[in-house]
């Protein structure tokens, strides 16, 4: 009998560096979840997303596509309508495909206010949902609380009260379930389900694999609004990392945000745990490829600076953690730490394969993994140039946009990037040769 073709399960964050789990080492971090998951799954240390801002990340990620080349190269660009994204891919090759949660590639007004409830009501059009069957989620409004929710089971936006990453698992959890045949438990009715949504199974219809995204803002700023319950610890008690300056507002405010940001990893962390449980309960965990990552990090501080669109590590560098089926020889699960740069805009790829058949991988692309910012974001504390760059396991270098030299650092023997030899003599020929190789001679 040929073997049920796996189902593929995206959870991917917003904001949330590499660095800050508890399995990375991070003191900071609790993350039990995701410290189980990394025991059964492949550790990409050295994963990285293709630009370090939501839109242009999150339409690479989708794409397969590098921004500007995908449709998207400024912060209010909507993702295209006829965009081919991996949801299209997944359509074609047989799987049921749904979204979940913040999408933050609808055409949005560049003077209406990007925080608040208005934005969060936001109706993204059936033709705007990058061709997934199901969709349930929102366009923005960084409500970590009581979020609306609108798409295919939800007309008009609705709101739910609870902790934002609490209800977009639950919903999502309720969808993966009802995709599954022979499930251990029985599914529960979904909350304000329409008898008529669309996406729901008809009795007796042959069964697909899914394909699922869930797609979380925690822990995306405010880092001071609640998270579900957990405690903030206190500025002081926070652990900071080398490059951080000390002494001045630098230091204070990133105590400050970095408190609540834990909290937020925390919480999340607990909320990604249930939406496991779920499938683990439903009989569906060792059928299920498990992919969790994020589109960007953030600053925090680090070399004075703030949030991301920065090619420093602490906005670049991303978790990705992948499980694959099943279990190896001898009944364990296989995990493993992979050392080479791989890049977020070969993920779509990899799922794409793994539904025909192959093994779900990510591979360092020759030359390294490249690196962008295609346009300067206006909002406070965000980057103030367009670049380009390629990171690889051990090097990092960074043009500016005239394609002159600006970063390069040797992060074997200096991860915390507090050097930059982009002038050394002893570098030009490496720098000549990452640069020719990646971008030619411009």
């Amino acid at each position: 009998m040929m073997r049920r073709r796996p189902n593929i399960l995206w959870v991917v964050t917003t904001q949330w560096r590499a660095s800050a789990t508890g399995y990375a080492g991070d003191v900071n971090a609790r993350t039990p979840c995701l410290a189980a998951l990394a025991k059964e799954a492949v550790n990409y240390e050295q994963a990285v997303t293709p630009h370090p801002f939501g839109p242009f990340a999150r339409a690479a990620l989708l794409t397969g596509v590098l921004s500007p080349e995908n449709g998207v190269r400024d912060y209010y660009d909507p993702l295209p309508v006829n965009a081919r994204t991996v949801a299209h891919e997944m359509n074609e090759r047989g799987y049921a495909t749904g979204f979940f949660g913040k999408w933050h590639l609808a055409r949005r007004d560049p003077a209406a206010a990007l925080v608040g409830e208005a934005h969060a009501r936001t109706i993204v059009p059936v033709e705007a949902r990058g061709g997934f069957e199901f969709w349930e989620g929102f366009e923005s409004g960084f409500l970590l609380n009581d979020p609306w929710l609108h798409g295919a089971r939800l007309t008009e936006p609705v709101k739910f009260e609870g902790y934002q990453s609490d209800v977009v698992c639950r919903r999502a959890g309720e969808w993966l379930r009802a995709q599954t045949p022979n499930a251990k438990i029985q599914t529960p009715k979904m909350e304000a389900e329409r008898p008529t949504a669309e996406g729901s199974k008809p009795k007796g219809a042959e069964a697909k694999p899914w394909f699922g995204v869930v797609s979380l803002e925690a822990p995306h700023p405010p880092y001071d609004a609640p998270a579900a319950g957990v405690a903030v610890r206190r500025p002081e008690e926070i652990l900071l990392s080398a490059n951080v300056p000390r002494g001045g507002e630098v230091e204070a405010k990133a105590r400050r945000e970095l408190a609540g940001y834990y909290a937020h990893i925390e919480a999340t962390d607990r909320a990604i745990e249930r939406l496991f449980a779920g499938l683990k309960a439903g009989g569906v965990w060792e059928e299920t490829v498990v992919v969790f990552t994020s589109v960007h990090g953030d600053m925090h501080g680090a070399h004075g600076l703030f949030r991301k669109g920065w090619p420093h590590e602490e906005a670049v560098r991303v978790p990705l953690l992948v499980k694959s089926v099943g279990k190896s020889e001898g009944g364990r699960v296989k995990s493993e730490r992979r050392r080479e740069a791989v890049s977020l805009v070969d993920l779509s790829a990899a799922t794409v394969a793994c539904a025909e058949g192959g093994v779900f991988e990510l591979r360092a692309p020759v030359g390294g993994a490249q690196i962008s910012m295609p346009s300067v974001v206006a909002l406070p504390h965000q980057c103030d140039r367009v670049w380009r760059g390629v990171r690889t396991a051990k090097r990092k270098l960074v043009l500016n946009a005239d394609g002159s030299p600006w970063l390069f650092f040797d992060l074997e023997s200096d991860p915390g990037e507090m050097r930059n030899i982009v002038g050394e003599a002893a570098w030009a020929e490496e720098i000549a040769e990452l640069r020719n190789r990646n971008f030619g001679q411009d």
